[in-house]
Parts: structure tokens; C-alpha cells; sequence
């Protein structure tokens, strides 16, 4: 894959917070999104800019949140995880709303805020994802199934057929490895190893 992704970001011997390290995942949470967009487009799936470009996109921030969460449960205390994650969903909407801003303008007279849209959305999303499971190896079937039946309703007629199979056995596990990678980079408290020095001649 074309894509590659930092996965050494902080000096050495200085403590993590947990809004950076929320920061960093964000970033690549929101590359590896990018880059399944990018890939389904390749594949001749229709992903047009408009609403349904960005509904695809919140669908999928939304399940890497959810997985994201789900890594975090396993490897921080609740009180770390809730720091870590709050500011992990509040960074993806901020980032999505200069986005949609951009693309879409300001939402409609009335409607909340771009950003308050999506962190209302996780909300609901993490209560439909809560019964499925997430282990050593990921997400389970269910998980990442019930990705691709959300997505199939975003998709024109065309592609609502093979757009599950596409997302389980290609996009899904490319952009889970990545992400993965990412977010073992960001927690690790492994020293970076030094560079070498450059060498000039005279």
C-alpha cells in the first residue's frame, strides 16, 4: 500500500498526554480514511463530493473511532481511556468540519454545528456497535459486517451489492493494520532510535 504512516511522534523521556496522543491518532484515523476513499474510487465504486462523500466518510471515522476505543479499553485505565477518547472524537470532528465547511458550507439554518453533528453520531454509533465484540485480533465478524450493511446504504444501486464484500476483504483489514501500527507508535514508550550523524567531506 501506497500509504505510509508515522509511527514515532514524541521526544525522548518527555510524558504523553493523553490529548496528544488523541491528536496523533486522530491524524491517522483521518489518513486512513482518506486513503479507503481513495482506494474504493480506484475499485470503480462511486464515492461523489457532496453528502454522500461525507456520509461515507463519518461512516467509516465512526467504526475506526469505535475500534480505536475498543484498543484503548484494553491497553489505559477507564479514567485515561475517557480523556484519550473524548479528545480522540472531538479532534476527528474538528477535523471533518473544516472539510465539510469547505465542500458543503456552513450547515443549514437551525442545524447544529458540522462538528456537533459527528460527535452526536459516535454517540449513537457507539451504542449500535456495543454488542459486537473486539479482541487480540480486532474486531469480530459482526463488527466489521455491520459496517458494511451501514455503508450499503450510502452507495448508489450500482454498488450496494459489492460494496460489503469489498470493505470485509480488502479495505477493512488494510485499514486496520494501519491504524494498528499507528496507534502501537503513538502509546509506545520505547526510546526512538538516534540517528546517525551525517558525515561531510572537505
Amino acid at each position: 500500500m501506497a500509504l505510509r504512516i508515522k509511527n514515532q511522534w514524541f521526544d525522548n523521556g518527555r510524558p504523553k498526554s493523553a490529548k496528544e496522543t488523541a491528536s496523533v491518532v486522530a491524524f491517522i484515523v483521518w489518513r486512513v480514511t482518506q486513503n479507503m476513499v481513495k482506494q474504493m474510487r480506484e475499485a470503480r465504486f462511486d464515492i461523489d463530493v457532496g453528502p454522500q462523500y461525507f456520509a461515507f466518510m463519518r461512516e467509516i471515522l465512526g467504526f475506526l473511532l469505535q475500534v480505536v476505543d475498543r484498543m484503548a479499553f484494553e491497553r489505559m485505565g477507564a479514567e485515561q481511556r475517557g480523556e484519550f477518547t473524548g479528545a480522540l472524537v472531538r479532534r476527528v470532528a474538528e477535523i471533518l468540519e473544516e472539510s465539510e465547511q469547505e465542500w458543503m458550507g456552513s450547515p443549514l439554518d437551525g442545524a447544529d454545528s458540522w462538528r456537533n453533528q459527528f460527535i452526536d453520531f459516535c454517540n449513537e454509533l457507539g451504542e449500535a456497535y456495543a454488542d459486537f465484540g473486539h479482541g487480540p485480533d480486532g474486531p469480530d465478524f459482526g463488527f466489521v459486517r455491520y459496517l458494511g450493511s451501514r455503508i450499503e446504504g450510502v452507495m448508489p444501486a450500482k454498488d450496494r451489492h459489492w460494496v460489503k464484500d469489498q470493505l470485509m476483504a480488502v479495505e477493512v483489514p488494510e485499514a486496520l493494520e494501519m491504524v494498528r501500527r499507528g496507534m502501537h507508535g503513538a502509546l509506545s514508550t520505547e526510546p526512538r532510535p538516534k540517528r546517525r550523524a551525517s558525515i561531510s567531506g572537505d
